[in-house]
């Protein structure tokens, strides 16, 4: 099974923007989900993140299970944990 990722991010979001940019470089593919557009996906961001909707909260899943989910990551954290996963 492959690692996944999924970025839960707004239009606005600057470091929303910033994370996309730097993982597109990269060549690290990802999903995006608005939390504006997405009411399931705003509850679940509040979930892990205290009840704020705190973006970029980016998820790694490998098989549909979590493996790491964190707040306006680095791109580093981001490739590491994917790597982690993909193992």
């Amino acid at each position: 099974m492959s690692a996944t990722v999924t970025m839960y991010s707004t239009p606005w979001c600057g470091y929303c923007r910033r994370l996309k940019s730097q993982m597109e470089r990269e060549g690290l593919a990802y999903t995006e989900v608005d939390i504006e557009q997405d009411a399931a996906a705003a509850d679940y961001v509040m979930s892990v993140n205290g009840g704020n909707q705190t973006v970029p909260t980016v998820v790694v899943t490998v098989g549909g299970e979590i493996q790491w989910v964190a707040t306006n990551p680095s791109l580093a954290q981001v490739k590491d944990a994917f790597a982690a996963a993909a193992a």
